[in-house]
């Protein structure tokens, strides 16, 4: 059997991931704090999963918030 990952996922099964309550994802979300990317979908909100992946395997938050950074002129 092959596991297999589609593009999004839910919020609580990144938070369980990650080692937080589903109540303090949905709360890092709503604030745009989630430690990786998350998208709003009409009612429904959704954990990109290469950026959970990427949170997870780094150690480093991908906040949705996150700006890119600029070089200096």
């Amino acid at each position: 059997m092959h596991a297999t990952w589609d593009g999004t996922g839910s919020v609580e099964d990144a938070s369980k991931a990650l080692g937080f309550s589903r109540a303090k994802g949905y709360e890092l979300a709503r604030r745009g704090e989630f430690l990786c990317r998350v998208l709003r979908l009409r009612r429904s909100t959704r954990v990109v999963t290469a950026s959970l992946l990427r949170a997870l395997e780094s150690g480093e938050p991908e906040y949705n918030s996150a700006q890119p950074a600029t070089a200096p002129s």
